[in-house]
């Protein structure tokens, strides 16, 4: 069975070919630019593939609301060109298959649920750290939507008393992703992540933003895995300072031994589809469609 996949980024979508195991068969990324060039160059990959469904992941603001008279928009984007953009609308006029749309992150979860690290889980919270800061979370097997869909980068957070960093946030300022996304840590520090020493001050305090996200996640959706994403969580050794963070913060209130023993090291993980998880979260949104 080939299921097409798209996870559409705002600097590139990556297009894939795979399997109802998740098996990635064929792929290739081609750069966002117009939505006119950028469907061209969608419609060139697949009109030959014969693929039995299709998953879209996309960026967003969204409308994933099947009831929704905008249901597959890209929404309010400040990405030029997008905006009220109606990409399922294109891609149904093009194929006459089953089709899902969600957001990158909500596919992610479902990738990972699927095939990753919360295989055979029906509660799992996913989080990708990078130019942005979004989430997507399983409850009961099922993908949290709602009034438009999980925004989980943009809660308010406390600074320490040693971090005088106004906010990347245009909306927010010091929110999760005002002060914990990439874009933020090299404006703070005036330089990029990757370019900071494993040892430097910033993954102390990138570790414990982050830690105060995934508590405030822990008391309200109490995920049973927490799967950490996206390009800053390639700094690995982030993990164990994460780890101690959460136990401390919760400071034992979660008598759960995932948290309270040394077994966090397997509930706080990286992606198990690693830098695959949103274009395999795609193929699980197409399963799902079929």
């Amino acid at each position: 069975m080939n299921l097409g996949a798209i996870e559409a980024g705002g600097t590139k979508f990556v297009l894939c070919v795979g399997d109802e195991a998740g098996n990635v068969l064929e792929r290739v990324s081609i750069p966002t630019l117009s939505p006119e060039e950028t469907m061209k160059g969608i419609f060139e990959f697949f009109d030959n593939k014969e693929i039995e469904a299709l998953g879209v992941g996309c960026f967003g603001p969204i409308d994933p609301d099947l009831s929704s008279p905008t249901y597959g928009y890209i929404t309010t984007t400040p990405k030029p060109g997008w905006g009220n953009y109606n990409i399922m609308g294109a891609l149904k006029e093009r194929y006459n298959i089953p089709m899902a749309f969600d957001t990158d992150v909500n596919g992610a979860a479902l990738g990972e649920a699927y095939f990753g690290a919360a295989k055979g889980l029906d509660s799992a919270l996913y989080l990708t750290i990078g130019t942005g800061i979004g989430g997507g979370a399983i409850v009961e097997g099922k993908l949290v939507h709602g009034l438009l869909h999980p925004e989980m980068g943009h809660m308010h957070l406390t600074p320490r008393s040693d971090d005088h960093y106004a906010g990347k946030c245009p909306f927010h300022g010091t929110c999760f992703e005002g002060l914990a996304a990439g874009p933020a840590i090299e404006e703070r520090w005036g330089m990029k992540a990757t370019q900071l020493a494993p040892d430097h001050i910033a993954w102390d305090m990138e570790a414990d933003y982050i830690a105060q996200a995934l508590c405030i996640y822990i008391l309200t959706l109490s995920p049973k895995k927490i799967i950490l994403g996206g390009g800053v969580m390639h700094q690995k050794h982030l993990f164990p300072m994460i780890h101690h963070y959460v136990q401390e913060k919760l400071a034992g209130y979660v008598q759960k031994d995932e948290i309270i023993t040394d077994a966090i090291k397997d509930y706080i993980v990286y992606p198990g589809l690693g830098d695959n998880a949103g274009v395999c979260g795609a193929l699980a949104l197409a399963k799902s469609a079929l």
